[in-house]
């Protein structure tokens, strides 16, 4: 009975991400806002250019985002009085405000065409503009779903165990991800994000410093990578401080995230398991050696990451002001 419940759930999501696929498509707004990607992408560009961590927070943005209550730009959404958002939850905290500058400077660009204006909601600028910022970085560039509608509802308590966390192993990643439809080499390829970015100290002082009660330091790292991380952060240091996800080439979009983790330089434990696990270390392996399968991966699942829990028609609107109801 558990069996056959358990198939019917299966089946119920993969009709459910099917019948979203269908409502979404590329040319949603040939009618109204021809050049919305072009807007878009210009405007990103500008953002860019005045400062890199627009990639990074853009693309950490829209994860978090879409892992909450779908691909629906709730995470923009203020707290008021009366309501806490999801952007205030701890998880959130430290999301960087260039990545909710680059929604609102796309706004705000689409808003001076008159025939676009209040024509685009804050989800599809934001699926946009993550597109763009992977491809700006070095990556693909791939063709992209629009049609989403904006989220009318967003909560802190809606976050609590939706976002993966720096100390998850590859179990937990994957019950994780399978909760939003997507595979374990979903996972894998969506992991590989962390070839570009930071993390902030206090995330990696477990590993290096206090790993558990027999040894200090996490016995998966790279000696000469510990070092380095002793040395950017020191037991006294401010914990808020700035590290590289990928300590070879931080500034690219590219697979040499997963020869890191061959050498023992995977930032998180989350990224290590990946390779010290049987299951998932084929593929690191795999895409550590051709960097043109790891980019067709990731393409792959980020589009179907683009579908999970989609607002459409009545089931969502279109936000005058991205951080607010309206």
């Amino acid at each position: 009975m558990a069996a056959k419940n358990l198939l019917l759930l299966i089946l119920l999501l993969f009709l459910t991400l099917n019948l979203v696929t269908a409502q979404l498509r590329r040319n949603f707004y040939n009618g109204s806002c021809p050049n919305v990607e072009q807007i878009v992408r210009n405007a990103v560009q500008q953002k860019i250019q005045q400062t890199f961590t627009t990639i990074p927070a853009t693309l950490r943005l829209y994860f978090h985002d879409c892992f909450v209550n779908g691909c629906d730009a709730s995470v923009m959404i203020a707290s008021t009085d009366n309501n806490k958002a999801e952007k205030d939850h701890p998880d959130n905290l430290s999301l960087a405000g260039d990545g909710f500058d680059t929604v609102i400077k796309a706004k705000q660009a689409l808003d001076a065409v008159a025939n676009c204006r209040n024509k685009v909601s804050c989800a599809d600028i934001l699926t946009i503009a993550t597109r763009d910022v992977v491809n700006f970085a070095g990556g693909p560039r791939y063709e992209v779903e629009l049609g989403r509608r904006d989220g009318i509802s967003s909560t802190a308590d809606s976050v609590e165990g939706k976002l993966p966390h720096p100390t998850d192993n590859v179990n937990q990643l994957t019950s994780l991800f399978a909760k939003n439809g997507l595979s374990r080499n979903d996972m894998i390829a969506l992991s590989g994000a962390h070839t570009l970015g930071f993390a902030h100290c206090k995330l990696v002082f477990n590993r290096i410093y206090n790993f558990n009660s027999t040894t200090q330091v996490d016995p998966t790292v790279n000696k000469d990578y510990v070092a380095a991380l002793q040395g950017s952060c020191p037991r006294n240091v401010d914990p808020s401080v700035a590290i590289n996800m990928d300590p070879t080439t931080p500034r690219q979009f590219d697979n040499v995230y997963y020869q890191n983790l061959q050498q023992g330089k995977g930032l998180f434990t989350s990224d290590q398991d990946l390779f010290s696990d049987r299951r998932s270390k084929p593929i690191v392996n795999l895409w550590a050696s051709n960097a043109e399968l790891f980019n067709q991966a990731f393409v792959k699942s980020m589009i179907k990451l683009g579908s999970v829990g989609v607002k459409t028609g009545r089931n969502g609107n279109i936000r005058r002001d991205c951080g607010a109801f309206n």
